[in-house]
């Protein structure tokens, strides 16, 4: 019988202390839900509530940009930054996805975080064009690495049976950051002590300043125990998951018993580039296929839409750019109410059935509502109306999205997976996207914008079917068992 490190891992007698055997996965999953677990939402779901403040104030303030004195940028020009953040966001996810697998979560938490703070409040300093790109550019790569290091803590340290409708309402709350931005751009532009110029400038400066404070609260989080235990560091993991248990057990009382076996890993083990074009391509193609299909999809859709909206109001509705907020408010709170009211059915329906459901219904209305827009029969309120309907559903899809490529793929390539599926997703949908909407916006032809609007339905639907197909049925089962760790030995 193998003897005991602690509670959580055991050496074979073997030279080098080859194996280990660990019980962290299980012993994390059987926690009752505790204060601990509400921290881990707040500190690592600010996340979303800052990248949704920055699309959504881009946007609502892209009137007053396009009307700066200093910037005075075309409508084409504001689609190109908006893709230029996009293009941060692609690469930043990729090189910080890479760092979040080889140095561990909690690391890239201050370092992506630092530098999307930096670059936001540069962008409130920026003198033209090609400045104001530059730092949208960096903005977007702090947060893209962002998705890599939160999305894979935040699977790896919720329990399992609840692990669908947190990671759908983490990744909802962008809409909370979505709401602020559009309360925000109101405020910004409407003070009369304040001109229209310096209210978007120091719109962007205060952004960047949010984002320093999130490095203060993520102090209190731990390193994931599970990226411990896949790097050679099972005592590290044990001695964390202890601190956890310590914490819930002063909250909630006795914890249940552990009753999944434990699982036994390779200490040693390292990932290469060979493992993981391996993974992707050899043992899970179906789910490289629909990881790549449902980010594809939503990123064109939501981009497309949510970074020209503005342009839309104004140009084809005469809306002031002063009092675009309005209008992207009711979208904000629409699109975190649908993961918070329906991320529950994705544990207990299933990810299939409600993944290929709502990425349909989205799908379809979307073309309905470009044909109704070329036709007229929508004014600014009645198409608010109409997107804030379809984004009910389309948040819920697309915060599903990010489910399926964080849960889908083994715990040692998780990051750079997440990474990989992000950028080619956000490259193939999302960077084009807002460039195309900003030149068939600019034509001035509700024609030209309704084939946009029906291209991008049609995505949606396309991905219900893929999903429909070889969509996996991953509720509230372990990690480990959804995707066997590489360092496995059994």
């Amino acid at each position: 019988m193998q003897e005991s490190l602690s509670k959580t891992a055991t050496a074979v007698p073997a030279a080098a202390d080859a194996i280990v055997e660990t019980d962290v996965p299980a012993r994390l999953d059987r926690l009752p839900w505790s204060r601990f677990h509400w921290l881990v939402i707040v500190a690592l779901g600010v996340t979303w509530i800052l990248d949704g403040l920055e699309v959504t104030l881009v946007g609502a303030l892209s009137g007053a940009i396009h009307e700066s004195p200093s910037l005075g940028l075309s409508s084409t020009e504001i689609g190109l930054t908006a893709s230029a953040y996009l293009a941060g966001a692609v690469l930043g996810a990729l090189f910080f996805g890479h760092l979040t697998d080889r140095l561990g979560r909690k690391k890239l938490f201050t370092i992506t975080v630092l530098v999307y703070a930096l670059a936001t409040s540069a962008t409130g300093l920026a003198w033209d064009f090609w400045s104001f790109a530059a730092f949208r550019f960096l903005a977007g790569a702090g947060i893209g690495g962002e998705y890599s290091a939160i999305n894979s803590a935040i699977q790896e340290l919720i329990p399992a049976r609840r692990r669908g409708y947190t990671d759908l309402v983490v990744n909802g709350s962008y809409w909370l950051g979505a709401a602020l931005g559009a309360a925000g751009s109101l405020v910004a532009l409407n003070l009369e002590s304040v001109s229209v110029e310096q209210g978007w400038r120091a719109a962007f400066v205060i952004g960047g300043i949010i984002g320093l404070l999130v490095i203060i609260l993520r102090r209190f989080l731990p390193e994931s125990p599970r990226w411990l235990m896949t790097h050679g560091q099972p005592e590290e993991a044990d001695r964390v998951v202890q601190g956890i248990e310590a914490r819930v057990e002063r909250q909630c009382g006795p914890l249940p018993p552990v009753t999944t076996p434990p699982i036994r890993l390779w200490r040693h083990h390292r990932l290469d580039i060979l493992q993981l074009a391996r993974s992707l391509f050899v043992h899970y193609p179906r789910r490289t296929t629909l990881g790549v299909t449902l980010m594809a999809a939503q990123a064109f859709c939501y981009n497309a839409i949510f970074f020209t909206y503005a342009l839309i109001l104004t140009n084809f509705y005469g809306i002031a750019s002063g009092d675009v907020g309005w209008f992207m408010l009711p979208f904000a709170i629409s699109n975190f109410l649908g993961p918070l009211l329906l991320g529950s059915l994705f544990d207990t329906l299933g990810r299939k059935t409600m993944i290929a459901a709502t990425y349909a219904i989205s799908g379809v209305l979307m073309a309905i509502t470009g044909l109704m827009f070329q036709q007229g029969m929508l004014d600014s309120v009645g198409l608010t109306v109409a997107w804030t309907t379809i984004f009910f559903f389309a948040s819920a899809a697309a915060s599903s999205a990010y489910l399926t490529v964080s849960e889908s793929f083994p715990l040692e390539l998780r990051a750079i997976a997440i990474a990989i599926f992000y950028a080619f997703g956000t490259a193939l949908g999302g960077i084009g996207g807002p460039a195309l909407f900003g030149a068939l916006i600019e034509t001035g032809s509700r024609l030209e914008v309704m084939w946009g609007y029906v291209f991008g339905g049609a995505l949606m639907v396309i991905a219900a079917i893929v999903e429909a197909a070889i969509g996996i049925q991953s509720e509230r089962r372990p990690l480990e068992e959804v995707a066997r760790p590489l360092s496995c030995c059994d």
